[in-house]
């Protein structure tokens, strides 16, 4: 069933379920056919399985080897050298993975959240890994997402989606159902996925996946495979091979010469394994292992966690670097870039009007000129004016135009409205909004026109666009309706945001440039947002290719393949395209490293 193209009075009866959810002996029956709602790990090796696979290696099943042969005949010292060695290898790589393991359950532990829930009609609070399919969920702003939910309310939700598709500023919900079968994950704006975040407003739906049936599990599902050997590990046991048979070799020609010239063959043998034992370089893992272990080290300081030494090595054989894009390569902070005021605006205590609007239309909490609390986008229009005017000034302008009322945002309009006390007892009525919701409101085709290219123009370089419209007002209005208050506005600009790039992204992508590594961009996001970003921080270049997520998804394997190594951008992704691309690469026999703040 597609849950995102689905009524809510079918989604109902196929999971069961009712407007004040499930019963809590439904929900008890249930937790024991679907499982609790949290993610399967992977069977953990017990300490003294993960000692012993510390012996796996081919070089060190041959100085073991070598051990027992040195006892046998004779050489106690070598022998005790010999597993001394292997020892104190075994108990520092089984030491460092040990911590890793530790400190990686940790993190999990800080993942359990609880949530409220109606069940038998009543709310209550519990932990998330209690939730089954079919319970009905109170979303709040501020609450992590426990399970995939189908919407049934929305009242001003919006959702930073980030960590899971890429997606840049928070997602306007709603609860209406969609057409499309084939949406991708970012674009069903009626559904909440485990794990996203609730930036504002309020919501509430029915739970229809849990756990390992989530988005968020699935891409668990995705990692859930055999390790492959690094590329030290594949050298070292290629070379642990070719010498081993170069030693029987050898060996086996001086038996063979000694038997010729007549010698005792017992005598032959033990000279045969003398010099097989004397030819094992018996320090060689435990010279990697403190080498690799100092490389551990060295990265712990940087704030980098090595679960597994051989990756140390690995590092240092990537040709491939793929990153994702919000938050790894950019803030995942919008920031103000672009402003347009239009011709004839009035000023509010000698703030150019669109500042004023700027600072005054908006709900962010703000304590002092660096503590904020609020949506990112509002968030960032607030910096934007508070690095342009004092804070002074800021507390001033607001008492001097108190706001009377308001219309909050929700995600039919795309807009928000505020009403402030204006000059000759008159009120002051600032909308801003989608541009598209905001050329709705205007009454002067000019105006419209002009916000139209603007827009389209800003949108093309991957600009997030907010309009701003106004009307003055000679009385205080009845907020009741939207549609009677927001008309017959004037334009009063438009304001650009973009989430930049880190400011130290640029020296290292040139780094790994110059290092014979090439940088690629996967990413949730927008395309135009993609290439943006991209291009800024030199990724992109004139000979490089972008493919979308449809794109990608309409390529042969083949046809893919040959395009793999010069395509340097991926936008609108699913996580389980990411795995293609990596796969892909990794049949080019590259090494490809993949880097990213979120889950997807």
């Amino acid at each position: 069933m597609k849950f995102h193209t689905s009524s809510l009075d079918a989604i109902i009866a196929e999971m069961k379920s009712s407007p004040q959810g499930i019963s809590g002996e439904e929900a008890a029956l249930r937790i024991g056919q679907f499982g609790r709602n949290e993610l399967l790990e992977k069977k953990k090796t017990p300490p003294w399985l993960l000692f012993l696979l510390q012996f796996k290696d081919f070089m060190i099943l041959i100085l073991a080897v070598a051990a027992v042969l040195a006892l046998f005949l004779g050489d106690i010292t070598d022998s005790i050298i010999i597993l001394i060695i292997l020892l104190v290898n075994a108990c520092v790589g089984f030491i460092l993975e040990y911590r890793a393991g530790k400190s990686m359950e940790a993190l999990r532990k800080m993942t359990t959240i609880n949530t409220q829930v109606m069940r038998d009609g009543k709310i209550i609070t519990l932990s998330s890994i209690d939730l089954v399919p079919g319970d009905k969920v109170i979303l709040e702003a501020g609450n992590v997402v426990p399970a995939d939910i189908r919407l049934s309310e929305a009242k001003a939700l919006r959702i930073d989606e980030s960590s899971l598709t890429g997606e840049s500023i928070p997602i306007d919900k709603s609860i209406e159902a969609l057409s499309d079968p084939e949406l991708s994950p970012g674009d069903q704006v009626n559904m909440a996925f485990k794990g996203t975040l609730i930036t504002n407003g309020r919501g509430e739906g029915i739970v229809i996946a849990t756990g390992m049936n989530t988005e968020l599990g699935k891409i668990a599902g995705m990692l859930d495979e055999k390790e492959p050997y690094t590329p030290l590990q594949q050298r070292l046991d290629k070379f642990g091979k070719k010498l081993s048979l170069i030693i029987l070799a050898i060996c086996a020609l001086i038996v063979v010469l000694g038997l010729f010239r007549g010698e005792d063959a017992f005598h032959l043998i033990l000279l045969s394994i003398s010099l097989a034992v004397a030819a094992i370089p018996e320090s060689l893992p435990a010279l990697i292992t403190v080498a690799l272990a100092g490389g551990s080290v060295r990265l712990a300081r940087k704030k980098a966690l090595i679960k597994k030494l051989p990756a140390v090595e690995t590092l240092g054989s990537v040709t491939f670097i793929c990153s994702d894009k919000t938050g790894t390569l950019t803030q995942n902070k919008m920031h103000v870039v672009n402003e347009f005021a239009a011709k004839d605006l009035p000023s509010l205590s000698e703030w150019p009007f669109l500042h004023a609007a700027m600072a005054l239309n908006q709900d962010v909490l703000v304590k002092k000129k660096n503590s904020m609390t609020g949506e990112s986008t509002e968030i960032a229009l607030v910096e934007a004016m508070l690095e342009a005017y004092s804070f002074e000034a800021f507390n001033t302008l607001h008492s001097t135009f108190l706001r009377v009322g308001e219309l909050p945002f929700d995600s039919e309009r795309k807009c928000m409205s505020t009403v402030h006390t204006y000059p000759n007892n008159k009120f002051l009525l600032i909308t801003k909004g989608a541009s598209e919701s905001i050329h709705h409101t205007l009454n002067n085709e000019a105006e419209k026109e002009q916000l139209k290219t603007l827009s389209e123009e800003w949108a093309s370089s991957g600009i997030r666009v907010l309009a701003y419209a106004y009307k003055v007002l000679d009385h205080k209005p009845e907020i009741k309706e939207a549609a009677d208050l927001e008309k017959e506005m004037h334009f009063a600009g438009l304001v650009g945001m973009v989430d930049p790039a880190r400011i130290e992204v640029k020296k290292a992508i040139g780094e790994c440039r110059a290092a014979g590594i090439k940088t690629v961009m996967i990413t949730g996001d927008h395309p135009a947002t993609a290439e943006y970003i991209a291009r800024e921080i030199g990724i992109m270049d004139e000979s490089g290719l972008l493919l979308t997520g449809s794109e990608l998804a309409g390529l042969s394997e083949e046809d893919f393949l040959r395009q793999v190594e010069n395509t340097l951008v991926y936008a609108r992704v699913s996580p389980a395209q990411k795995l293609r691309i990596i796969r892909a690469l990794q049949s080019k026999e590259h090494f490809v490293a993949m880097t990213g703040d979120g889950v997807n």
